[in-house]
């Protein structure tokens, strides 16, 4: 999980929020997580509003292999960044 400060937020919002589609991401203040941003999706799925379900890759629905598609490619740009 990408962690950034309270200050990045006030510089890079649109940045850290574009990341936190991606993947949950953690707002620290002097060195503590003190909150995490994540999808609507994400949250529902957590307090148990949907019901999660396994797949295999070749029988998922295409919204959700899609969505499993864009996710590698951000990592997979993201690694090519930082190498």
């Amino acid at each position: 999980m990408k962690q950034y400060t309270f200050s990045d937020m006030n510089r890079a919002s649109g940045e850290i929020l574009e990341a936190a589609m991606i993947e949950p991401v953690a707002l620290t203040k002097r060195g503590k997580q003190k909150l995490v941003i994540l999808t609507a999706d994400a949250y529902e799925r957590l307090k148990g509003g949907q019901h999660t379900k396994a797949y295999l890759l070749e029988d998922a629905p295409d919204d959700i292999h899609n969505e499993l598609m864009e996710g590698i490619d951000a990592i997979l740009d993201e690694a090519d960044r930082n190498a």
